[in-house]
């Protein structure tokens, strides 16, 4: 009885397979170094471990990537810095409020970032960077930078409409990156970071950050009703 379906199928050439593989590759390497960078370290990780991790040999991870520190630029264009344009985008057609715009940036930033695999990167940069100026020079031109100036740019538009107060943007733009940063490592650091019972949910911790950073903590005058020590008397 012949073989109901025919040994080589005609729709999918072995030729366009192998094209398919070979352009699949340098994501597969990419995902590759992701994982063994943010598991063992720059300094640790050897191509060899990554090529094989991906199924491939060191020279054709050669083929695509002329070194390490290469590989790892392409990891943080690939997964975070690359994205920036889309994100400004999106700055740009915002309708809301800026108060609303601050936290749609913190929640989306936590969603494509902060709960992927791709927030070992900032692990990672804390770890190593000390180790790697030239890494470290790479990862604040083309993370940091970027990612101020963006926020910057959430924070003016405040001031800009009147919804803001006036501020110095220079230094209250870590107000906004410090949580995050806090987040991600306890994302990875969870016994260092903050007590072992204690579960952080992403969402509450953003909203709690998010609140502390519009309203502060003081009663706003003409709001004492709402303070403890009032209610109490």
């Amino acid at each position: 009885m012949p073989p109901s379906k025919p040994l080589c199928d005609q729709s999918t050439p072995f030729g366009a397979k192998r094209e398919r593989r070979k352009e699949a590759r340098p994501g597969e390497l990419l995902d590759a170094a992701l994982d063994l960078f943010v598991e063992k370290g720059f300094a640790a990780t050897r191509v060899e471990e990554v090529a094989a991790h991906a199924g491939v040999s060191k020279g054709t991870l050669f083929l695509y990537f002329q070194s390490k520190e290469e590989l790892l630029k392409a990891v943080v264009r690939h997964n975070i810095s690359g994205h920036f344009k889309e994100w400004n985008n999106e700055f740009e057609a915002f309708q809301g409020s800026t108060a609303e715009m601050l936290s749609y940036c913190m929640c989306a930033w936590w969603e494509r970032v902060g709960a992927t695999r791709a927030s070992g990167i900032s692990k990672l940069m804390v770890c190593e960077a000390k180790n790697f100026p030239d890494i470290a020079t790479f990862y604040q031109q083309e993370v940091i930078a970027p990612g101020q100036a963006l926020i910057r740019r959430v924070l003016q538009r405040g001031m800009d409409r009147g919804e803001f107060r006036l501020m110095d943007l220079d230094y209250t733009v870590y107000s906004v990156m410090a949580p995050m940063i806090f987040l991600i490592l306890a994302k990875h650091s969870p016994g260092v970071c903050v007590q072992d019972q204690v579960e952080m949910n992403p969402k509450k911790y953003i909203a709690a950050q998010l609140s502390t950073i519009l309203y502060g903590l003081s009663v706003p005058p003409g709001d004492l009703a709402q303070s403890p020590k009032k209610a109490r008397a």
